[in-house]
């Protein structure tokens, strides 16, 4: 099937198979490699990105579900060579250990941080609970959260 797709600005069309999930459509067709895939059941949250501006677990998702769409995935985040303030949270807080979760997280932590710019830390921590870190206690994850929270974006990144 033909499908067309807009992935973080750029419009995309390719011929996938019907059965292609989104995860893969993204790492093995469009080679963006920051969207991770983990589980293929939806429980570990790695594969999350954005579907017309609302988080999806992408392993979720047809390939051909998306058509017509507007995607935006972690590499969508920056603008040009500014990390945007999500990503600046985790590094300046130490949000990460081995990174396998940390694109959904960002994903996730910036889609909080656009509808509630000023999270608790409770909300923080249901937005997240929706995906898995088996590296960390979630401490820093949610430190990175209110980093950012407290540096907003100088700049929209539109995508």
């Amino acid at each position: 099937m033909q499908i067309t797709l807009t992935v973080n600005g750029t419009e995309y069309t390719r011929d996938v198979e019907p059965r292609m999930l989104l995860v893969h459509f993204i790492r093995d067709e469009l080679l963006l490699r920051g969207t991770h895939w983990g589980c293929d059941t939806s429980n570990c949250g790695t594969c999350t990105l954005w579907v017309d501006g609302e988080p999806v677990k992408s392993c979720t998702m047809l390939a051909v579900m998306a058509d017509g769409r507007a995607i935006r995935t972690v590499e969508g985040l920056a603008n040009g060579a500014e990390l945007d303030p999500i990503q600046q949270g985790f590094i300046e807080c130490h949000g990460l250990q081995c990174g396998f979760c940390t694109p959904g997280m960002m994903m996730t932590g910036r889609w909080l941080l656009d509808n509630n710019p000023n999270p608790s830390e409770g909300e923080i921590r249901e937005c997240i609970s929706g995906q898995i870190c088996r590296c960390t206690g979630y401490k820093n994850i949610v430190s990175a959260i209110q980093w950012a929270a407290e540096h907003p974006a100088t700049s929209e990144v539109t995508s």
